[in-house]
């Protein structure tokens, strides 16, 4: 299993309070590494603006809705890897979810229905999987402060590992309508031996949504 190897700061050292998860850096801002930011299009700029004022109310997130990839690599919860010649399959602890990733040659779809996780395919290049997605929902966030991925994206990962206990993860972004211009980022995920997955299921004894209005 693996999870995003690089926290965010931890502010609990700095005050009275209880660190409750290990949030990966990422998950706040995917674009957190890149020099000037994400490349957003002005319909993005606006877009942002709105769910800063909503308090982050509209994340999918936040209403226990799937962990739409590639976000869910900085999600801090876990993600098993079960991989078979034809296909990979990833196994996310939150609600149980799964992405598949057919690895049988077949091309993207030209017009895929729109998924939480859309449509994807991989091959290998030497010692890296590349997988390449289309068919994402529009409405999408990459991470909490709300960058957007939209139905144009084309989104590619290559997966490689550094050693046996580290992964490098690229996630390279083609979205037209979010950002004016491809930029890639790059994620190191961390290995977990001899554990088992852990069942979240989001909804269970859910209080918090009620009090979004």
């Amino acid at each position: 299993m693996w999870f995003a190897n690089t926290p965010s700061r931890d502010f609990c050292r700095e005050k009275d309070c209880i660190q409750e998860e290990r949030m990966a850096r990422e998950q706040i801002n995917l674009g957190i590494t890149l020099k000037d930011g994400l490349p957003y299009t002005e319909w993005s700029k606006e877009q942002m603006k709105v769910r800063r004022l909503n308090g982050g109310r509209e994340d999918p997130h936040s209403y226990c809705m799937p962990p739409n990839f590639p976000r869910a690599w900085t999600l801090p919860q876990h993600t098993r890897i079960v991989q078979t010649p034809g296909m990979m399959v990833m196994l996310h602890e939150f609600n149980a979810a799964y992405r598949e990733v057919y690895l049988d040659g077949r091309p993207l779809p030209v017009n895929p229905n729109p998924t939480w996780n859309g449509y994807s395919t991989g091959h290998w290049e030497g010692d890296t999987l590349v997988i390449e997605t289309n068919g994402i929902r529009d409405d999408m966030w990459l991470d909490i402060q709300g960058s957007p991925v939209t139905e144009s994206a084309r989104i590619t990962e290559r997966l490689k590992r550094l050693n046996l206990g580290l992964m490098q993860v690229e996630i390279a972004v083609n979205d037209p309508k979010a950002y004016t211009k491809p930029w890639s980022v790059t994620i190191e995920m961390a290995l977990i031996v001899d554990t088992q997955m852990l069942e979240e299921i989001c909804m269970d004894n859910e209080k918090d949504t009620k009090l979004y209005k």
